[in-house]
């Protein structure tokens, strides 16, 4: 059996689904471009029938990426196979990725239906997208919970009908490691034809066992795996590109190999948080911040004395560069442009002057500026366009002072000022700002994060608010972190002001 392993992944797909983490076109071609060079093989960039933005999104990812396989997700249904088709036109190489629901519940409580008319569906789907098409992926939705031996019957039917990859997903994330693993072994054991299609998983983090349920069923026969950067995806999470790269990598035993450029891993994690407003955990493996710090007096001292004591990968081969340069207020666009091309970020003559610009005041604050400050200022004209800036706050607030804020806004060129009390320096500028957008508001989440550790850091607040019965995302981050929430409150604003 062929020992390569193919990456397919699905940020920009499954990833995207995570509530607040949506892409406008632009950013999904800059991560595209990032997979690009990573060396992803197959980038599932939408589901086109889904919206007017995902069909235009896999328009323009065709146009931008030269060598990856663009995938488009569909339904087993012929419509959304026809979109599917027209968003792919400009792709040097494309695939279908088409499928239904085949565990008893799915099919008694989704469709309705019987285990043979789901045969039938599924084999007609393929066939279909095969007219089309040469690469066409099935996807056996819940095959965690479907019964081998009908999931079998399904694999060697739609492969007779012409599939080229049969996607195995744990939907649920419910497989234990050694249970997923049997499954997938079954199928090699048990489909007549399985020797002419690629077996793949798609594994979810709902338990904590997307990466070993992946790992389970590569060592069993699979050889495509479904993944996302960081993890990203909904409810937990999918499976981490950057943690199969890795184990890969570091288990020369188990004799597989991938096409990742594994120093890339890092610049395209940050890029990927910094655009998706998703922060890493500090003790996310590989790409999290304490993946590679010792605070351990006794690890202190083994990694002094050979790193390999504690550390099984070397920080530089996931693109963690100690030696980068460090950019500071002195630092031309030269050097502002370098970082960013390190980190995957492309941008035009005037765009960098806009950037450079808003760098050196940031620098004027901040003492060193790392990459995530840097990729947070290239996405900063996200706010270009919003119907409401916020153009100045005040606030006074200290122990035994009732904190008091003072706001102006500019709503489409007209000016508003306010002020208000409230229970801390936050709930006062927000408070004040509801003054002049009067809104019935409920704040639902709030989080701050802070990009590195030090005091003049960049906070980076994420807000969730409901207004009339619908939930709205927003995100700000400035090195006041006042500011930061409310330019966080007024993102969410212009999401349904109109």
């Amino acid at each position: 059996m062929d020992n390569k392993v193919y990456i397919f992944d699905t940020t920009l797909r499954d990833g995207e689904q995570v509530p607040g983490c949506q892409l406008n076109t632009v950013e999904k071609i800059q991560v595209a471009k990032a997979l690009e060079a990573l060396g992803v093989d197959i980038i599932e960039a939408g589901f086109p029938i889904s919206s007017p933005g995902d069909f235009n999104s896999v328009i323009e990812i065709s146009k931008a990426v030269t060598w990856p396989t663009i995938c488009a997700l569909t339904r087993a249904v012929e419509k959304d196979i026809d979109v599917a088709v027209d968003a792919l036109k400009y792709a040097k190489h494309k695939r279908i990725h088409t499928g239904i629901g085949t565990s008893d519940s799915h099919i008694k409580y989704k469709f309705n239906s019987n285990r043979e008319e789901i045969i039938e569906r599924a084999v007609k789907a393929v066939k279909y997208a095969r007219r089309f098409v040469d690469d066409v992926e099935f996807y056996a939705e819940d095959a965690g919970r479907t019964e081998n031996e009908y999931l079998a019957r399904v694999v060697e039917a739609v492969i007779k009908a012409g599939a080229t990859v049969v996607n195995i997903p744990d939907t649920t994330g419910y497989c234990l490691p050694a249970e997923y693993g049997a499954k997938i072994k079954y199928l090699v054991d048990h489909v007549d034809n399985i020797d002419k299609a690629i077996i793949s998983t798609h594994c979810h983090n709902d338990l904590g066992m997307a990466t070993a349920n992946t790992m389970s069923g590569l060592l069993n026969g699979a050889r495509q795996c479904e993944v996302t950067i960081n993890g990203i995806g909904e409810r937990a999470g999918n499976t981490a590109l950057e943690e199969i790269a890795m184990i890969i990598r570091s288990h020369s035993d188990i004799d597989l190999t991938t096409n990742i450029n594994t120093q890339k891993i890092y610049p395209t994690s940050r890029m990927v948080s910094s655009l998706m407003n998703m922060p890493v955990q500090p003790n996310k493996a590989i790409v999290g911040r304490n993946a590679f710090a010792h605070s351990s007096g006794i690890h202190q001292d083994g990694v002094l004395k050979n790193i390999t004591t504690y550390e099984i990968i070397d920080p530089h081969d996931v693109g963690i560069d100690d030696n980068s340069i460090v950019l500071t207020a002195r630092s031309g666009r030269a050097a502002l442009k370098h970082r960013l091309g390190v980190l995957g970020v492309q941008l035009t003559a005037e765009k960098l002057d806009t950037v450079y610009e808003e760098f050196l005041k940031l620098a004027d604050k901040k003492k060193d500026i790392n990459d995530d400050d840097i990729l947070m200022l290239a996405g900063a004209d996200r706010t270009g366009n919003h119907h409401i800036k916020l153009d100045f706050l005040q606030v006074t607030s200290g122990v035994g002072v009732r904190p008091v804020a003072s706001i102006g806004i500019d709503i489409a060129g007209e000016k508003f000022e306010a002020a208000a009390t409230g229970n801390g320096p936050v709930d006062a500028a927000i408070n004040a700002l509801k003054q002049i957008v009067k809104r019935h508001m409920i704040i639902k989440e709030f989080t701050i994060q802070s990009i590195n550790k030090g005091s003049d850091d960049i906070g980076k607040v994420h807000m969730q608010v409901e207004y009339d019965g619908h939930i709205y995302y927003g995100f700000g981050a400035n090195t006041d972190i006042v500011s930061a929430s409310v330019e966080a409150y007024i993102d969410c604003i212009n999401k349904f002001v109109k």
